[in-house]
């Protein structure tokens, strides 16, 4: 039995193949991992929209706790002003709801939500222009003015930025992908 003894191990060839490949996978890898928590973060940020407005939806049909408050009116921009606020107007909320999913606080309880600054109704428009951590809160009077104070609020909309352009949240530019979501009551 004869034994070759001059082959030992692999050619530089060949390891230089095997870690081409090896770096090729890693980076498809790496690539679909950060699209699909691109994904999940947009998807987190619809689903904390549409519990805010269920929210928003049970506070128009049945008021707050105190009984002061009118039935069919939303809360004006006041909801904004702190999460006591919006726990108050919108009782059994979960505060993650009301928490982009790129926010983190110390005791995970920091609110999202920020009142609109004019009556703007488009996704360019709207001011502020919400980023990936806002939420921005428009609620709306009869003749479609910036409901505040103690103005009766009849109609809102939510405006909110996804990561991933699609058809429903068009490109404003290059960084917002605004989404709307409006009241029953338009």
């Amino acid at each position: 039995m004869i034994i070759d003894m001059e082959r030992r191990g692999f050619t530089i060839a060949e390891l230089i193949i095997v870690i081409t490949i090896m770096a090729i996978l890693l980076t498809l890898g790496v690539v679909n991992f950060r699209s699909q928590q691109s994904n999940a973060r947009d998807a987190e940020r619809r689903v904390d929209v549409e519990s805010l407005a269920q929210h928003l939806e049970t506070y128009y049909t049945s008021g707050s706790d105190d009984s002061g408050t009118a039935l069919g009116v939303y809360p004006s921009t006041d909801l904004t002003s702190s999460i006591d606020q919006v726990t108050t107007f919108l009782r059994d909320i979960d505060l993650k709801s009301i928490t982009a999913p790129t926010i983190t606080t110390a005791n995970g309880e920091g609110s999202s939500l920020i009142p609109a600054t004019n009556n703007t109704q488009t996704n360019s428009g709207i001011a502020p222009l919400p980023t990936f951590d806002q939420y921005v809160y428009q609620p709306l009077d009869q003749d479609g003015n910036l409901c505040t104070g103690s103005t009766s609020c009849v109609k809102f909309n939510l405006f909110f930025n996804l990561e991933n352009a699609t058809t429903d949240c068009p490109a404003v530019d290059s960084t917002h992908n605004i989404c709307i979501t409006t009241s029953r009551h338009q």
